[in-house]
């Protein structure tokens, strides 16, 4: 007799989800401590044609609470995430897919921001870190309490900083619009694969683009890739392919460069790698962007614009990480995969 129905009412149960209803859905969440580590376990259940299915994320408080010199910014980085943060009022954007790091980010903007006499608002899907002096709300879906309705109540709470977890729909992103032009810094998340493509993201979920033009201060996208393992870290002559590859972040007349890769041990489970740091691409909207932005332009036309204004890609970031020893080529050509 198979166990797998008495394991999967057992984690139901643990994350406070209706054990009796396997036809729909659920999601449920559990926190424990863990030595000096508090855990937090997001688990979801799926309804299939053999039964239940279940998933569990587990995340760690430690991954949420990180410094702004520990999210792994490049120097240039560094500086334009300050101009797009150190702003009174606007949308200010954090993209990637799931799992890219984008909580961590936002969260970290939130620690900067956090002081007695500014009142920070976030409405969240769900809490994922705590964080004193703030006031944080978990969307509850059935009890009514969606970004929309809850985005609505917040404005009258007379907030300084309104962070929201995600802009899903049209309501949201109009109130988000409308708070930020009010006067508001609003902070959130979409699920775009570049910074450029944030701003045809919100046109195309109803939003005007003067409007987008008028609120959105910037836009930073990320990814996630991993670091090399530093116990079996070697290096190695680049071949004249990954030379190439890597031409345009050379020096003139460079012909010659150390790469570096891990050989794999114990310590890395035998991968090569430990870890994981973040690349970003970072769009402040200069009035140059406005302007373009304003006048319908393309996804591309917006892209060159920003690189022109001082962008620096995705790509090119993940080029530089090679470069400097942190990642190998191998990681940059999966990434570049990926985004293609």
């Amino acid at each position: 007799m198979s166990i797998t129905p008495a394991v999967v009412s057992r984690i139901k149960f643990i994350g406070g989800m209706n054990i009796a209803e396997k036809r729909v859905p659920q999601d449920g969440r559990v926190n424990f401590k863990s030595g000096d580590k508090d855990i937090d376990l997001r688990i979801s259940s799926i309804p299939s044609v053999f039964g239940e299915k279940i998933v569990i994320r587990i995340a760690t408080a430690l991954g949420l609470n990180l410094k702004r010199d520990e999210i792994g910014f490049l120097p240039a980085n560094m500086r334009l995430f300050d101009t797009v943060i150190n702003k009174d009022h606007g949308i200010v954007l954090v993209t990637g897919p799931t799992g890219s790091g984008k909580s961590t980010t936002l969260y970290t903007v939130l620690r900067e921001k956090n002081n007695d006499e500014i009142n920070i608002v976030t409405v969240e899907n769900p809490v994922e870190n705590i964080i004193p002096g703030i006031t944080q709300v978990d969307i509850n879906v059935k009890a009514g309490l969606t970004f929309a309705s809850v985005l609505r109540s917040i404005l009258r709470q007379d907030p300084d900083i309104i962070m929201v977890g995600e802009i899903r729909d049209q309501e949201t992103a109009d109130l988000a619009t409308t708070a930020a032009i009010t006067g508001h810094l609003v902070c959130s998340t979409l699920h775009t694969y570049d910074a450029p493509s944030a701003v045809i993201r919100l046109c195309d979920l109803g939003v005007e683009p003067f409007l987008v033009s008028a609120a959105l201060v910037g836009v930073i996208s990320q990814r996630l890739i991993r670091k090399i393992c530093p116990r079996c870290k070697v290096s190695y002559q680049a071949s004249q392919e990954e030379l190439d590859v890597l031409k345009p972040i050379l020096e003139e007349g460079e012909r010659s460069i150390t790469l570096y890769k891990g050989e794999g041990c114990s310590y890395c489970n035998n991968t090569g790698y430990k870890g994981r740091t973040a690349i970003h691409e970072i769009m402040p909207v200069t009035p140059r962007l406005r302007r373009a932005i304003y006048d319908r332009a393309s996804v591309d036309e917006i892209k060159a614009i920003a690189i022109e204004e001082g962008m620096i890609t995705l790509y090119e970031d993940a080029r530089i990480r090679v470069l400097q020893g942190v990642t190998s080529y191998e990681e940059f050509l999966s990434f570049y995969i990926s985004i293609q």
